[in-house]
């Protein structure tokens, strides 16, 4: 019978093969899909995103020269644009005002009532989009490379997306050099502030509990600019709106279908002049606590493409200084 000390010699001389790891998968990175030449200067391209988990179609207006390396605007819709392309395209006159830029101009579509910010919980109307995370972490990196960005970015938006555009920068202060925002209500903190974005949610199905969470829960000041001015100091800042007050360019733009004049003019109306008493709210913050930025409150002007399509020009000077 073989003693306990031989058995412990040959216990100790097995040698116990580490199991073999897998090595951690590298991290899905966004990727082109398509890329559909509307023209020399318009490509139409659809990115296959990881945060999104599908595909975005994104719109790409190129300068004249692709040779030299160029800075790059983005643009933002409004919650209403559900459109496979953007409606800065379709409505704004993005394509003939950008024509003498050198800077590439990127166009995502399809954020219709999504604020263009990563989602908590999936919504039985908007999904789960993680806009930020494509916008900020997928998007940029992927331009820069395939059309020869050189790092330097620019973000204007209309409405929802005007607020985005200054969320986004302030969050990502390193990305951008400049925001624009139109028609946009900034701050959405207090009850009036999250009132509006959650009725502009909601005007597209969506429920902004499943965005930012319950009322005054945390995620909604932490997408607010007027919170966090010191990640909006010294960048290029352009704050605009109407007052909401009805003008002759609202009798000639064309209606949506199954709207009629009225009804158009009313909710254009409404819309806008809480959007005037959003922006000037935050036009009035920046200003007291020091923060530069170039402000539009016209008197005459309703949340509508016949104002926002003769924009482009009004904020180019400020947000171009940074490109």
């Amino acid at each position: 019978m073989p003693s306990l000390l031989a058995i412990g010699i040959v216990a100790s001389a097995v040698t116990v093969a580490p199991q073999a790891t897998a090595a951690p998968a590298p991290p899905a990175v966004a990727k082109l899909d398509k890329v559909v030449k509307v023209n020399s200067r318009h490509l139409d391209v659809t990115v296959d995103s990881p945060a999104m988990r599908g595909k975005v179609t994104v719109s790409v207006l190129l300068p004249r020269d692709t040779n030299v390396s160029r800075s790059t605007v983005y643009m933002l819709d409004g919650a209403g644009a559900t459109g496979q392309v953007s409606d800065w395209l379709t409505k704004g006159n993005a394509a003939k005002f950008f024509t003498d830029k050198n800077v590439n101009v990127v166009l995502p579509s399809g954020g219709a009532g999504s604020f263009y910010t990563n989602w908590q919980k999936r919504d039985p109307k908007v999904g789960m989009p993680q806009w930020e995370t494509f916008l900020t972490e997928e998007l940029p990196p992927l331009i820069d490379s395939t059309y020869n960005g050189n790092g330097r970015n620019a973000i204007v938006g209309l409405s929802m997306g005007g607020q985005a555009a200054l969320a986004l920068t302030f969050r990502h202060p390193n990305l951008y050099t400049g925001a624009a925002s139109l028609s946009g209500c900034p701050p959405v903190s207090g009850l009036l502030n999250e009132a509006y974005v959650r009725a502009t949610v909601a005007k597209e199905g969506g429920d902004a509990d499943n965005m930012w969470g319950r009322v005054g829960g945390p995620d909604w000041a932490a997408h607010d600019p007027s919170l966090h001015l010191d990640k909006l100091r010294g960048k290029n800042l352009y704050i605009s709106a109407g007052s909401g007050a009805i003008g002759p360019l609202d009798f000639t733009t064309p209606l949506d279908p199954g709207m009629s004049r009225p009804a158009t003019l009313l909710a254009a109306s409404g819309l806008e002049s809480g959007a005037y008493r959003c922006s000037l709210e935050f036009a009035l913050t920046l200003r007291a606590n020091g923060v530069a930025a170039d402000v539009s409150f016209p008197l005459i002007g309703t949340h509508s493409w016949a104002y926002w399509s003769r924009d482009l020009p009004l904020l180019w000077p400020t947000i171009s200084r940074g490109l």
